[in-house]
């Protein structure tokens, strides 16, 4: 047959073999054992919940199999079945890869239209069953995409800064912000009192009209108009590229948990990049 000229189904078959062997031998010689040795030989002096352990050598069977497990290992991984041998699976990565070099030069210089259509399809299968099918945060499961913040969100960032933001205490100790900004990690208490909310009316509500007095603290890093002074800083204004991108390659720490980062190959950056046109799209 010609299955069995394969190596890996010998092995396979081999190795199976082997197994239940050793442990119909094994397993019947210690339930013998159970039923007439007794224990024997000097406690260790500890327990646990009153069970104490015996500084016995380990039993020879025990020893022989699990010296017989590497010696087949390194056999199997080094001469039955070399490790640098083909496989489906890098087959696969490689042809994946590739792949994606050409999705990427296909793609590269595509316009808007297209870049939000693909990130529609993107958001539907990865960001949907967190945020909606319409990205409105599924009843406040997640973000709610149809606006930047709410004013209760702002407020929390300014009385707790980056450790709001789910920053971890070593990141805040080195100055380095969740999301990867230049400009790092944002201090607690920025503002307070009647001044903390009007600067969380005035963001949750787009940035329109004139700014209270106390946005002077924050525009020294998001800028004057809130948009994030050219990516140093997060965008207070609106879902823009560098913002989306730096979530999406970090992750965030979300309502209903943290957002794992979209950084290892999962997504593509021509992908990334549509996402976050659709996401600007969903602004209302």
């Amino acid at each position: 047959m010609k299955w069995f000229n394969d190596n890996v189904n010998i092995l396979a078959l081999i190795g199976a073999a082997v197994i239940i062997i050793l442990t119909v031998l094994v397993a019947g010689k210690y339930i013998r054992q159970m039923k007439t040795d007794k224990s024997t030989g000097q406690l260790t002096g500890g327990n646990w919940d009153g069970i104490g352990e015996y500084s016995n050598p380990i039993p020879t069977g025990w020893g022989l199999i699990f010296l017989g497990t590497i010696i087949w290992w390194l056999w199997y991984a080094l001469a039955g079945y070399p490790l640098w041998s083909f496989s489906q699976i890098g087959q696969w990565n490689q042809e994946e890869a590739n792949y994606n070099k050409i999705f990427q030069s296909k793609w590269k210089n595509a316009n808007t239209e297209t870049l939000q259509n693909m990130g529609e399809g993107v958001f539907i299968n990865d960001c949907a069953p967190c945020h909606g099918i319409l990205g409105n945060g599924s009843n406040g499961r997640a973000q709610n995409f149809e606006h930047r913040f709410t004013a209760a969100q702002v407020l929390a960032v300014i009385k707790g800064g980056s450790a709001a933001l789910g920053d971890s205490k070593a990141n805040i100790a080195k100055g380095k912000g969740q999301l990867g900004f230049p400009l790092g990690v944002m201090p607690p208490g920025m503002a307070s009192g009647k001044s903390a909310k009007e600067i969380a009316d005035y963001v949750a509500g787009g940035l329109k009209g004139k700014a209270p007095a106390g946005f002077a603290t924050c525009a020294g890093c998001h800028g004057s108009n809130g948009k994030g002074n050219n990516g140093t800083a997060p965008d207070l204004a609106s879902y823009n590229e560098k913002t989306v991108l730096h979530v999406l390659a970090h992750g965030k720490k979300g309502i209903i948990g943290r957002m794992p980062a979209f950084n290892s190959g999962r997504l593509s950056d021509i992908q990334k990049k549509a996402v976050a046109t659709y996401v600007k799209s969903l602004m209302k």
